[in-house]
């Protein structure tokens, strides 16, 4: 990936700046003569700069290799290359500069800790540097290999357009097994390509999985409705809260379960992990308002349900979707959803009206888990949008074999910046993507790949999104 791929300036006009006009006055005065009043107003010092854009890159990679392949993975050129703990066979192929462990990796590239679009971070990022991902030999029917990279989009918005090439496809020797399997091959065109299975998604969670279910690893999801109840929401506010979340419980079903908590100056479970959704929307419905706001004891009751109630399940989906229209002890509530995050709950948060909406979105896990609804009549809207996140899972951006999928990355691919929109959206001035590359050889293939090789390139370019109705040359109207 060249510099030219990674950096736009933010416009490509150039733009003149000039002083303002002097406006004249004049007016007649005296008998039988005139003088004229003069004044004059300027604006100096002009100056117009143009903006930036800038877009740095971070990866992990994985290789699924069979056990005890660890040296010979290494002496393919990943000297520091080490076993998956829980998967003996699956090799994290690089280690540095960036954490090398996958659950530290993940919680870095989403996490406010690390300031990804100040100059320091160059020396972790990839910004820019030709590194190949794989280079692998002596793959078997059975392999495969995955590589998760993160965007990071600095200073404007901006649309991205994934773009990538075969660049080699060779067929090299042909042994007997293969001769026999596909007969004498004399142009030298290999099938490697054709039989590996390529699968390129929005990796939401950017944990090097594909979870087409819903958000967690492809178990059952544990939702708590973590709801405020202090006095501030009554009337309106409450009555549209219960209205948004008995329509988000209609959406589950077994053997997905989900609670119901709700605080104001502390916190209670109304309704445990269940799969009857009747009785968590009857527990809902029967929320009064009153009393004071700790948002931190909601995070807590909801986070002790999901984790330690009687039906909670070990391996599940664990999310908490917190709503508050108040302010709290931002520390308590800060440390609160730390912990609840350390322990495996996604947090998405919805500040309603009045809310603290900074406090909240630091709450959240990542920033596009923090919604906002300035009115109550907004909360159909966020908790259904919520919904389609959590229940719909990971979306799929091309799949096929990698002859396929590199056919439509050579005439490149829009990024949709907000899956919840219709039509492709650009990317927020400041925000992190992930996106998750999956290659397979499956194991029926067979001997007609032996020797074959394919070397690729894969890249993501950035092209300013205002007064852009054309980004790449690609009409958005079509």
């Amino acid at each position: 990936m060249s510099d030219d791929n990674q950096l736009y300036d933010l416009s490509r006009r150039k733009v003149l700046a000039g002083l303002g006009g002097i406006g004249l006055a004049s007016a007649g005065a005296g008998l039988g003569t005139s003088a004229f009043f003069s004044d004059g107003e300027s604006f100096l010092g002009n100056s117009l700069t143009a903006g930036t854009l800038d877009l740095k890159l971070d990866y992990k990679a994985t290789y699924q290799g069979g056990e005890g392949r660890l040296a010979a993975v290494q002496a393919m050129g990943y000297p520091d290359a080490e076993v998956i703990a829980d998967d003996p066979g699956r090799y994290l192929l690089d280690q540095a500069p960036s954490p090398g462990d996958l659950q530290e990796w993940e919680n870095y590239v989403q996490g406010d800790d690390f300031a990804f679009c100040s100059a320091e971070a160059d020396e972790f990022l990839v910004n820019g540097d030709e590194i190949p991902v794989f280079s692998l030999e002596d793959i078997k029917p059975g392999d495969s290999g995955e590589v998760t990279i993160s965007l990071h989009i600095c200073d404007n918005p901006a649309y991205l357009r994934l773009i990538g090439d075969i660049v080699e496809n060779a067929e090299n020797d042909q042994n007997d097994p293969e001769i026999a399997d596909e007969g004498v091959d004399s142009d030298g065109i290999g099938e490697l390509a054709d039989e590996i299975q390529v699968c390129v998604w929005y990796d939401e969670d950017c944990d090097n999985v594909y979870e087409p279910t819903g958000t967690g690893q492809q178990q059952e999801l544990e939702v708590a409705l973590v709801s405020d109840v202090s006095g501030s929401m009554q009337g309106t506010a409450l009555s549209a809260l219960k209205t948004a979340a008995n329509d988000f419980v209609d959406n589950l079903s077994s053997p997905d379960e989900a609670a119901a908590i709700s605080f104001s100056g502390s916190a209670q479970t109304d309704q445990e992990l269940t799969t009857n959704y009747q009785d968590v929307k009857n527990a809902i419905n029967n929320y009064t308002a009153g009393g004071s706001t700790s948002i931190a004891a909601g995070i807590d009751e909801g986070a002790d349900e999901l984790l330690n109630g009687t039906n909670a399940t070990p391996g599940a989906s664990k999310v908490m979707i917190l709503l508050s229209d108040g302010n709290s002890s931002a520390s308590a509530a800060q440390s609160a959803a730390t912990t609840a995050q350390n322990a495996g709950i996604r947090i998405f948060t919805i500040a309603l009206g009045n809310a603290n909406t900074s406090l909240l979105q630091s709450l959240a896990s990542s920033p596009d888990d923090a919604f906002i609804a300035p009115d109550p009549a907004d909360l159909d809207t966020v908790y259904a949008e919520i919904a389609q996140i959590v229940l719909a899972g990971e979306q799929k951006i091309l799949e096929g074999s990698m002859t396929d999928v590199f056919a439509d990355l050579a005439e490149g691919v829009l990024l949709d910046g907000n899956r919840q929109e219709d039509g492709v959206q650009p990317y927020p001035g400041v925000t992190t993507q992930c996106l998750g590359f999956e290659w397979e050889l499956p194991f029926e293939v067979g001997n007609q790949v032996q020797s074959d090789s394919v070397s690729f390139d894969i890249g993501v370019e950035a092209e300013q999104s205002r007064n852009n109705d054309a980004p790449f040359g690609i009409s958005l109207s079509d």
